[in-house]
């Protein structure tokens, strides 16, 4: 595109103004579950754990479009039993990921063509509503990086290698953080770029961009909003979405 102008703004960044693209990681083994299947194409409630969690972006007008990240071994599957089987039309782009999830997140925002703010959401994470999917695209606006959390309930120990207890944290100062996250695209993709060049892993999206010094917005979320992750999660999630029908 020419790199034409109106009212000083570049027609190109013009276009890109506003747009919320959603990268969902789906790439994971799921050894835990114990099962050969991956967790996201399970069945719950007779469709696939990733159609629910893809379906939230889809049914709601604050996203424009959505990227959807997994094996390479899955990425036919993917598309025809999920994308094309229940006419997911925002999945632009379906991207193979790489050994760890950092990786698989870095591969779906490199695979942006254009965006304002970048939203990531685990595969396995179905539960999402659209008020907390509200909740997080209205902090991104205003604070540039985002995230939802719930406070924990129990107590929490951190313990030396022996297994003794070193110290009781306090719980009103701790939450769990859970996605989607959002962020100005070029920041996310900034942090990324750092923490891969410099071999840093971090365990989510908000670790990479706090260690380039910025701050994340939390809001509260939802205990409902679990990630499928055993068996017994699978239970839960079928129960809760059996109540909300």
């Amino acid at each position: 595109m020419r790199d034409l102008k109106v009212d000083n703004i570049k027609i190109k960044d013009w276009i890109r103004m506003g747009q919320i693209v959603a990268v969902i990681p789906a790439a994971g083994q799921g050894r835990r579950m114990k099962s050969k299947l991956n967790k996201q194409y399970l069945s719950l409630l007779n469709k696939p754990v990733l159609a629910h969690t893809i379906a939230a972006f889809q049914d709601s007008d604050l996203i424009t479009e959505i990227i959807v990240v997994t094996r390479g071994d899955e990425l036919d599957y993917c598309k025809e039993e999920v994308v094309q089987k229940y006419n997911f039309n925002k999945v632009s782009k379906v991207v193979i990921g790489g050994a760890t999830r950092q990786e698989s997140v870095y591969n779906g925002l490199q695979a942006v063509d254009s965006a304002e703010y970048a939203l990531i959401h685990d595969g396995a994470r179905p539960l999402l509503t659209a008020d907390t999917l509200r909740k997080v695209i209205n902090q991104v606006k205003e604070y540039q990086a985002a995230g939802v959390a719930v406070p924990v309930k129990d107590t929490i120990k951190r313990i030396d290698d022996e297994g003794f207890v070193k110290k009781t944290p306090d719980r009103n100062e701790l939450w769990a953080i859970q996605t989607p996250q959002a962020f100005n695209y070029a920041l996310v993709l900034k942090a990324y770029k750092e923490a891969m060049a410099d071999g840093f892993k971090g365990t989510d999206s908000s670790m990479l961009v706090e260690r380039l010094g910025e701050r994340v917005k939390l809001a509260k979320g939802s205990y409902e909003n679990l990630k499928v992750t055993t068996p017994e999660d699978l239970v839960i999630a079928e129960a809760i979405l059996k109540r909300r029908t």
